[in-house]
């Protein structure tokens, strides 16, 4: 851990270290570095759901006096960027992703500026996916369209219901008629985007997920995204929880999903997306195939490989003291190695995730481990029936994929 350079508390931050101290000798051996993926996060929405655990904060208004700083969180991001540069030299993006809070709430001239400003400063692939999560409550006429025109190849709608009552139960700020609207708009802006859709609401039955479903469908997108709703620690859900689904009816519901959307051409390739073919997302699989990212923004994330270790790196969460100690140079909150005995479990927390597994030699590729680091877990994993294998790859079978929390326990790091 780098020292800290401030007082302890929300707004501690480390002080930056020279890059070398990456490049120093260690105990893993890379022969070559994952792709690398960018994460920008753009903190605010309109309302907090109360089921959310991201770093998202309301933003007041106009209408109460406040005014989105998007101006200055620019040049925080750019700032940020600036100051990690050295730990990416000379590395080629191959997918930008930005999220939030609802990025959608920044104007279509300021996602110019920003994606302008990042291809100023990084090489990206000519094909590079670009994807920008939007909110049916922030849409207007023509805003996606001006999005695209600015750069975004990728649109995610966060719809997550099309019906009025359940809308109100997960405390989204839109209704159906600008879920719908919304999705039309993308639909006509761009070749590919996807659609978030939550299931197993508070009241949801059988018949009015099925509903749901055919109302997303209808509306041909190339991908989906669809999430059990779970009650996460620190949210007003899990001081307030709602009434939920029983667990059997959670499942039928995922069976129903998947049945539907596979009639309609969207495959299954993770356990919450389903794409059309050549649609899958490339950024996301990244993540799950162990690449590197590096991300930029209030409480952002990153995960990068150096010669001898992988690091992981959070910034500062508050967007105020981001936006501050970035424009001073130092917005790091947390810069930890990732132990030799921590990896394995890492990286199958993420391949395990992929109906289609993983190579197996991708493991020593992207942890600088042998893959008889692996082997226990495989063979136990094998055993109970959760798994299957041959000489090239292994993926999770269909028991494994409904036991996944089971699955990727089998690779947890033995206690000390």
């Amino acid at each position: 851990m780098i020292p800290i350079a401030a007082a302890t508390g929300a707004g501690a931050y480390l002080a930056p270290q020279d890059p070398q101290h990456y490049l120093r000798p260690g105990t893993l051996q890379f022969t070559a570095l994952p792709p690398l993926s960018l994460y920008v996060h753009i903190p605010w929405c309109l309302k907090k759901c109360p089921y959310c655990d991201f770093n998202s904060h309301e933003w007041t208004g106009p209408e109460r006096g406040g005014e989105l700083p998007e101006q200055r969180y620019i040049d925080a991001l750019m700032a940020d960027l600036e100051a990690a540069l050295p730990l990416v030299w000379g590395r080629t993006v191959h997918s930008v992703f930005i999220g939030g809070g609802t990025p959608s709430l920044f104007s279509p001239q300021a996602i110019d500026q920003l994606l302008g400003g990042i291809r100023a400063r990084l090489r990206l692939e000519s094909s590079c996916e670009i994807t920008l999560e939007a909110n049916p409550g922030t849409f207007e006429k023509n805003r996606f369209r001006a999005f695209r025109s600015a750069g975004v190849t990728r649109l995610s709608v966060g719809v997550q219901s099309f019906n009025d009552q359940f809308l109100k139960a997960i405390g989204r700020v839109h209704d159906r008629a600008q879920a719908l609207a919304a999705a039309e708009e993308a639909a006509q802006a761009f070749d590919t985007f996807n659609l978030d859709i939550m299931y197993a609401l508070p009241g949801q039955m059988l018949h009015d997920l099925q509903t749901d479903i055919h109302t997303a469908l209808s509306l041909a997108p190339s991908h989906i995204s669809i999430y059990h709703l779970t009650i996460e620690p620190n949210t007003y859900f899990a001081k307030y929880p709602p009434p939920l689904p029983q667990d059997d009816t959670a499942c039928d519901m995922l069976d129903l999903i998947t049945d539907l959307t596979g009639a309609a051409g969207l495959q299954r390739y993770e356990v919450s997306a389903y794409a059309k073919a050549g649609h899958r997302c490339v950024h996301n699989l990244n993540y799950w195939q162990f690449g590197d990212y590096l991300g930029l923004g209030a409480g952002s994330h990153s995960k990068l490989s150096f010669a001898h270790r992988v690091v992981r790196q959070m910034r500062l969460r508050e967007p105020r003291l981001y936006m501050e100690q970035a424009l001073a140079g130092h917005c790091l909150a947390q810069d930890d190695e990732v132990s030799r005995s921590d990896l394995p479990f890492e990286f199958m927390l993420n391949a395990l995730r992929l109906k289609d597994g993983f190579v197996l030699h991708q493991f020593c590729e992207r942890t600088g481990l042998a893959m008889t680091a692996l082997q226990k877990g495989l063979d136990e994993a094998e055993r109970k029936g959760l798994i299957e294998r041959d000489f090239v790859r292994a993926w999770p079978t269909v028991r494994g994929f409904d036991f996944l929390n089971d699955l990727q326990s089998l690779f947890l790091p033995p206690d000390p």
